[in-house]
């Protein structure tokens, strides 16, 4: 796919943009840069002095000769800024900072929210953000912002994040943090967060469409079109985990009945494991909320191991989540989708395997391209480098940002 990009010379977003294709490009010369956005020559050089005096760009050495004067090259300078990113559960809190490239230069992992208030939670979350940047050494001034990331749907106000305690789904979770830190906070779901750091870390360019299918408790989809995040007319795009797939199928606590959830999220795997009274008790199954990670898990490794027992319910699981998927591969008509999310962890090539298989049988567009299928970068961090790289380009590539609405609960609703 083409990466070039028409950018108008008047756009107050010029800047933005280049420095996207900068990021996307890895390196570049100014020539180059002209080529794909459109612009002329001296309007390139001036946005690229503008980058370099700010440290936001470095210039990296030449490029081959091609008769002439060599090119020199351009990159991201990854030092000259730093964002913080923030997966918020119940089970744990995942923080890591990133460089203005996406590379992770600190880490901490601490308890989850559980069910705590969130007035307290909140002041160890910042207290936990200074003791980060202490032990780095980061100045504050070179820190852009914090991404906050967390399961569930947005119920509304800007300042809201839906978890799965009620109490935080009307705590101004953005605000109170933004008081305490002295820094922007900016916040999304956990599926859009692993999507845009995929982008961000991946540099891909903003041309390139593409999904990131993030399982954790439940399934979420993040969808990045021309650069920037879908959202959708409530910022509710991605809900594959309530897509149907057996209309006969059990109820859901949505109201709907056989959706994807109920059938192969973690919950319903360990409940299948649980009801075979041998493997449960091989495995150490409980079955409460509080371990659904540490079962599931345990599942998967065994699973990964080839245990026949396991295997089957990871597979059966991995059915309907192709299955899912093949929708929306024929609805938005994709070429690449990337499996993100701890879920995914210890037996996402049985779940790759089986999108693959059926997505390559039964696309509409088979005959037409391919669908790339890919695990992201393994472990439990996805969402949190996706949240930094949230605070990143929110701040350094506004261009890209769509914002997220907001539609009240009380708003009047049309059929």
């Amino acid at each position: 796919m083409s990466t070039k990009r028409r950018i108008g010379p008047s756009s107050e977003n010029t800047r933005s943009a280049i420095l996207d294709l900068i990021r996307s490009s890895g390196t570049v010369s100014r020539i180059e840069l002209a080529e794909m956005s459109g612009l002329t020559a001296t309007s390139i050089t001036r946005v690229v002095k503008s980058l370099i005096d700010d440290r936001l760009v470095a210039e990296t050495g030449f490029g081959d000769s091609t008769g002439g004067k060599r090119r020199s090259l351009l990159q991201i300078n990854p030092h000259a800024r730093y964002a913080v990113g923030l997966s918020l559960g119940d089970a744990r809190l995942t923080y890591v900072v990133t460089d203005l490239a996406g590379n992770v230069v600190g880490q901490l992992v601490s308890p989850g929210i559980g069910q705590a208030a969130p007035g307290t939670e909140i002041v160890r979350i910042a207290d936990e953000l200074e003791q980060i940047f202490r032990q780095l050494d980061i100045p504050t001034e070179d820190v852009v912002g914090v991404g906050v990331a967390g399961a569930g749907l947005d119920l509304g106000a800007g300042d809201r994040l839906s978890l799965t305690a009620d109490e935080w789904d009307a705590f101004p979770v953005q605000e109170t943090l933004e008081s305490l830190v002295g820094l922007p906070v900016v916040r999304d779901n956990d599926a859009a967060c692993a999507a845009l750091g995929q982008f961000w870390v991946g540099r891909i360019p903003a041309t390139q469409d593409f999904a990131t299918l993030y399982m954790a408790r439940g399934f979420g989809l993040g969808l990045m079109t021309g650069g920037g995040v879908s959202r959708g007319s409530s910022s509710n795009v991605g809900e594959i985990g309530h897509l149907v797939v057996d209309i006969d199928g059990p109820d859901c606590w949505c109201g709907s009945r056989g959706c994807l959830e109920m059938l192969a999220a973690p919950r319903a795997v360990i409940a299948q494991a649980i009801a075979d009274g041998g493997l449960a008790a091989e495995l150490g199954l409980v079955g409460d909320d509080e371990r659904l990670r540490q079962d599931f898990d345990a599942i998967a490794r065994a699973a990964s191991r080839g245990d026949d027992r396991c295997v089957a319910l990871i597979e059966r699981s991995a059915r309907y989540v192709a299955a899912a998927v093949l929708s929306v591969v024929n609805l938005l008509d994709l070429d690449r989708l990337y499996l993100a999310g701890p879920g995914f962890a210890d037996a996402g090539a049985i779940y790759v395997a089986a999108i693959r298989d059926l997505v390559g049988r039964a696309a509409r567009t088979r005959a037409v391209h391919g669908v790339t299928v890919e695990l992201s970068d393994p472990g439990l961090d996805t969402s949190a480098v996706g949240a930094a790289t949230l605070a990143l380009q929110h701040v350094l590539t506004p261009h890209t940002r769509i914002e997220r609405t907001s539609v009240r609960a009380d708003s009047p609703a049309t059929v």
